[in-house]
């Protein structure tokens, strides 16, 4: 058996409360061609403790700074209904999880609606807490990963990139607006 102190030592952990340079050039909205295949779990939570996950591409992810997300999901999934009715309250909450260049990255996030915006709902996320995790022994090469059929490609890149505009719209009219969350 190992030493426990040697395993302490082993895993390294980072908090942080703005996006590191590598993760904000990730969420930029640019490229999205050449980051395909990239997949977030963005869990949440009801009042009755249940929890629904979402799986989300880059496609669907947008920092609009260095201390905001901006996300995109179907209105009419479990997910989407808890975070609106829990941001009409001032409550919504979620848990962004993802792997990145051999780290794990969980982001805790304070959520609020961006508004109908066409056939995906729009939320804007602040960090609340957020850390990353990686061991020395070991390199994570992938967490949830997909990979797009060659036929279907062109026009699910042409669909990121209208939603990503679609989100960077929405949260410039926020911020012109003056709504919570904008900075």
């Amino acid at each position: 058996m190992s030493d426990p102190s040697s395993r302490e030592r082993a895993l390294q952990t980072q908090a942080f409360d703005e996006w590191p340079p590598a993760l904000r050039a990730l969420f930029d909205g640019t490229g999205l061609a050449g980051k395909e295949g990239f997949t977030a779990s963005l869990a949440v939570a009801d009042a009755d403790a249940s929890v629904r996950t979402s799986l989300l591409s880059i496609g669907e992810l947008y920092a609009p700074d260095s201390r905001s997300v901006a996300f995109a999901l179907w209105p009419t999934s479990r997910a989407a209904r808890m975070l609106d009715s829990a941001a009409r309250l001032g409550r919504a909450r979620a848990a962004l999880t993802f792997v990145h260049e051999g780290a794990f990255y969980q982001v805790q996030l304070r959520v609020d609606a961006l508004g109908d915006r066409g056939t995906l709902a729009g939320f804007i996320a602040s960090i609340d807490a957020a850390d990353c995790q990686q061991v020395r022994y070991a390199t994570l090469t992938s967490g949830i990963a997909f990979a797009l059929p060659q036929e279907q490609r062109p026009a699910v890149i042409d669909r990121w990139c209208e939603q990503i505009d679609c989100l960077r719209r929405a949260v410039a009219a926020r911020s012109q607006a003056g709504g919570a969350g904008s900075r």
